[in-house]
């Protein structure tokens, strides 16, 4: 099996525009929590979101095409830049068939739909734009990175909520690990802070309520957890075939050896309680990669 490493990071999130911005952010401990800004949710349960804030499409796409794109697009489009900057990489006409894109979103354009729903009720089918489509799907992410940078490789996209990005950095290890592209632009995009997405999440009972403390509201761990925060952003990586990487002196920041998925088999939205299900996926992982842990089948025998 080839070997895949990691050359370039591009991340955009509630804590800062920009990779360096946000490994400042997080060694500061900052949290980009807070009271939404973007519409009035004085009405919903939940208050309280991580907004991407500052963020202007124009500093990375044509004023022409911003419209033609939901907000999740302007997102990774704006990463990925950051992430080809950090890894060097060009997508020239003698590469561009090895290079793939591979970029998911658990929601699409959740504020075209809205937007263009607005003027379907206003103004009857006339008044939907002729972009509203493109605008909205999953796959535009990728289709339009791989538009913009040329990549003409494998070109898919994920939609497995809350591990959509991870599927689709681990399916693309898998593209370049079999031979099927030599370098993969991967990650996810997210843009569900609009009155349907908090309003729908609410509605299940999912988020957190802590409105009057938004900067601690995020607690996945603690036993005094309410429900999870809704958050914005896109997360880009650059993934290349280890020789490839080393012949054009790419910065290499990390190696992927492993990669596993799994399913419950349980619920909707509640993991088993038993754990079973992250349990197997690490256990996937860890032996993909190959390495041996006698704990592991310890574990697996005794269930302890």
């Amino acid at each position: 099996m080839r070997r895949v490493v990691v050359t370039g990071v591009g991340l955009i999130s509630a804590v800062g525009i920009g990779t360096e911005e946000n490994w400042k952010a997080l060694l500061a401990g900052q949290s980009g929590v807070d009271r939404i800004t973007s519409f009035d949710a004085s009405a919903f349960a939940a208050q309280i979101a991580g907004e991407v804030k500052g963020f202007d499409p124009l500093h990375y796409i044509e004023k022409k095409e911003v419209k033609k794109m939901g907000r999740f697009i302007h997102f990774a489009l704006a990463a990925t830049d950051f992430a080809l900057r950090a890894s060097g990489l060009q997508v020239t006409p003698e590469i561009a068939e090895r290079v793939g894109v591979y970029i998911g979103s658990g929601i699409g354009g959740f504020d075209v739909i809205e937007r263009e729903h607005k003027a379907l009720l206003e103004g009857g089918p006339r008044k939907i734009s002729a972009f509203f489509i493109p605008a909205t799907i999953i796959n535009l992410a990728s289709g339009q990175v791989s538009i913009r940078t040329g990549a003409k490789g494998p070109n898919s996209a994920t939609a497995t909520a809350c591990t959509t990005s991870a599927h689709a950095v681990g399916d693309s290890f898998r593209l370049i690990e079999r031979g099927d592209a030599d370098v993969m632009i991967c990650g996810g995009s997210e843009a569900s802070i609009t009155p349907m997405g908090i309003g729908g999440f609410a509605a299940m009972r999912a988020l957190s309520t802590r409105n009057d403390d938004p900067r601690s509201a995020s607690r996945p761990f603690d036993a005094d957890r309410d429900g999870f925060v809704v958050g914005e952003g896109a997360g880009i990586l650059i993934l290349e075939e280890l020789e490839f990487a080393k012949r054009r002196g790419a910065p290499i920041l990390a190696e992927l050896v492993g990669y596993g998925m799994s399913a419950d088999a349980h619920h909707i939205t509640s993991p088993s309680e038993d754990g079973d299900g992250a349990y197997r996926v690490m256990r996937n992982a860890i032996r993909d990669a190959g390495i041996q842990f006698e704990q592991i089948d310890y574990i697996n025998a005794h269930g302890t």
